[in-house]
């Protein structure tokens, strides 16, 4: 996908910095940028109202600086920008270690200076600091600290021919080959869009200005209305919508909980009340002679895996009398003197399927 280039700003020599004292190690911490929105100290003009930073913008900043490995180099009077106009030496003077944001300061740099740099700040020979850095061509926000400069002449002539000399040398932000230059943040706006692949800058910019518009007129925002307000105005949409709740639609949390809690209970009753009812079925069965006691385990078996199966046993087993716990109504039965059982429990015997000896231990176990 070939798109036009988004262009990425470069500072250069923007801010000039007194320099602080030197550790014993040869580190010093050089603030690179003000807090909020600041300008060129020389007054030359810059295509942007202000540059910008705060911690959310800073955090980024950071986090890109520790994700880069190539050291970011601090040099003399920028002539690392300059080498190829002048063809002189570019020596470091130093290379950035650290980024730290302080709040109300600004963005700080801890910088490791080698032993002659240290030297010439100590005897007073250089005076300032001079960042270099990448802006947002449109919101002025710094995205990344390229490189630095001792200095003691903050106006450098030339100034904007060394930028676009620095954009060309550290456009650090577009990591496609020259065969298929792709610019990361129009990347993103077309993702963020949901852009056809092949939209070009100025197709992106005025998409996006499009759904600001959109955005504003929904929220009930004037047109001036920057990105600040309009996350002000979603916050507190959003915090609208968790306290107005639609009950006829939703269900309050306690609600849906004491339901649980009572389902739980009935669930409990319900399935003592089967208990009851079962053992109530049984000892009907073996009153009435539709079961024997040497099948009162399964039937309870079956009873509480299959309680249809059991009642449908029941339903069409007829009572036998020899079965039943009180067969004989008082009077004493009468045993076959061969086998030793009586009538009724030779007829169970049979209906069973059961040998005599089988029904006798049963009967014994019974007992």
């Amino acid at each position: 996908m070939k798109t036009k280039h988004l262009p990425l700003a470069v500072a250069l020599a923007a801010c000039s910095y007194s320099l602080g004292s030197v550790a014993d190690d040869n580190t010093i911490w050089l603030q690179v940028t003000p807090a909020g929105h600041f300008t060129p100290a020389d007054g030359r003009e810059i295509k942007v109202p202000s540059w910008h930073i705060n911690q959310a913008v800073a955090s980024k900043v950071i986090e890109r600086f520790h994700a880069t490995k190539n050291k970011r180099v601090i040099d003399y009077e920028h002539q690392t920008l300059r080498k190829e106009e002048n063809g002189q030496p570019a020596p470091a003077a130093g290379w950035y270690t650290d980024l730290q944001w302080r709040e109300g300061e600004g963005l700080f740099a801890q910088v490791q200076l080698t032993a002659r740099a240290a030297n010439y700040i100590a005897e007073g020979e250089y005076q300032y600091f001079s960042p270099v850095f990448l802006y947002h061509p449109t919101t002025g926000d710094v995205l990344d600290v390229q490189m630095g400069a001792l200095t003691n002449a903050p106006a450098i002539d030339g100034m904007q021919e060394l930028s676009l000399r620095a954009a060309a040398s550290f456009g650090c932000f577009d990591d496609s080959s020259e065969e298929n230059p792709v610019n990361q943040l129009l990347l993103a706006l077309i993702a963020a869009l949901g852009l056809a692949e092949n939209t070009t800058e100025e197709q992106a910019v005025a998409a996006l200005s499009a759904h600001t518009a959109n955005l504003r007129k929904a929220l009930g925002l004037d047109d001036k209305a920057n990105g600040d307000a309009l996350i002000a105005a979603c916050t507190g949409l959003k915090a609208k919508a968790a306290i107005n709740v639609d009950t006829s639609q939703f269900v309050p949390l306690s609600v849906v909980d004491g339901m649980k809690a009572e389902l739980v209970a009935l669930t409990a009753r319900l399935g003592e009340r089967d208990e009851r009812d079962l053992e109530e079925q049984i000892t009907g069965a073996l009153e009435d002679g539709r079961l024997h006691t040497t099948m009162e385990a399964w039937a309870r078996d079956l009873g509480k895996s299959n309680r249809a199966a059991l009642t449908a046993y029941l339903n069409t087993a007829a009572p036998i009398a020899a079965l039943a716990r009180s067969q004989t109504q008082g009077k004493a039965p009468v045993a076959d003197e061969k086998t030793g059982l009586t009538e009724n429990e030779l007829a169970v015997c049979s209906r069973l399927g059961l040998t005599h000896e089988q029904f006798k231990a049963a009967k014994v176990e019974e007992q």
